[in-house]
């Protein structure tokens, strides 16, 4: 039996995530008490086919979060194949989309407004959040986009090997909240200040050759890869399946578009799943 548990805090995209595993013939459960979890597995633990797969959500809603951690570890050594997959975004994000769909947040009340509620998710939910399998930062992401990595990442990952993904991004526009590794390329050489090549990107030919010439980014590449390939395997004996790497320069253009691609080619000749994403590069296409 394969258990997908869907989290995070209002607005974050947890409607979409159950329509997309149910897609993927996942039978879904919203907002169930966490007491009935073990229930739930017990009725469909033994069934062959579409209905081996399951999904939950469970979130600020659920009653029972505290005893979450501990019915999890039991599942699992059940031999329940259970993962949990959690949705967040920065708070101001949450309270705008929350907003906008005129509905009446579930921790509101006379003396809590909608901003207070959405950071009290935060503390009820940390226990959750802390035993992701999966995290994913939805603040910059559409519906379609937050389907495709789902996809990508949980449903055609079927394999035992860790799946990796290296995202780029820009400092300026601030760091995701996702990420298990952050490197920041700041201090290597930056080809936004060459004749010509400001308007292009690290998947241009013309600022691979220029970054490929630069000592510092070739050492770079090579600390990098190093400190992954020594703690990806502890990572990984540890039973952890999903590590995001994040490769950070100032504007997410240029220097970390192609360390993140360099690093993706490397590693794939040593893992099985590795994926590669562009944040800023995502969005200036998109706009």
């Amino acid at each position: 039996m394969k258990l997908v548990i869907v989290s995070g805090r209002s607005g974050s995209g947890k409607s979409t995530a159950l329509r997309t595993l149910e897609d993927a013939g996942y039978h879904c459960v919203d907002n169930l008490p966490v007491e009935m979890l073990k229930d739930l597995v017990n009725r469909y633990a033994n069934d062959q086919g579409e209905l081996s797969k399951v999904a939950v959500c469970i979130d600020a809603r659920s009653s029972g979060l505290e005893h979450f951690p501990e019915l999890l570890l039991q599942l699992r050594s059940q031999g329940i194949d259970t993962q949990v997959l959690y949705l967040d975004a920065l708070s101001p994000t949450l309270v705008k989309r929350f907003s906008e769909t005129r509905r009446r947040h579930p921790l509101t009340s006379a003396s809590v407004n909608l901003r207070e509620a959405i950071d009290a998710e935060a503390v009820i939910l940390a226990s959750v959040a802390d035993l992701a399998s999966l995290t994913i930062d939805t603040t910059r992401i559409s519906g379609k986009s937050l389907s495709e990595q789902i996809v990508n990442r949980m449903l055609e990952n079927t394999g035992v090997s860790i799946n990796l993904l290296f995202r780029s991004f820009g400092f300026k526009h601030g760091i995701p909240v996702d990420t298990d590794f952050v490197f920041d390329l700041r201090c290597l050489p930056n080809p936004h200040w060459q004749p010509g090549l400001r308007a292009l990107s690290g998947l241009h030919q013309e600022v691979v050759g220029f970054l490929e010439e630069q000592p510092l980014v070739n050492e770079m590449f090579h600390d990098i890869s190093t400190l992954l390939e020594r703690w990806i395997p502890r990572f990984a004996d540890n039973d952890r399946v999903y590590l995001t790497v994040g490769i950070g320069c100032t504007g997410g253009q240029h220097r970390s578009v192609y360390m993140a691609e360099r690093l993706s080619r490397h590693f794939s000749s040593q893992l099985d799943h590795v994926l590669v994403r562009h944040r800023e590069l995502a969005e200036a296409s998109q706009s």
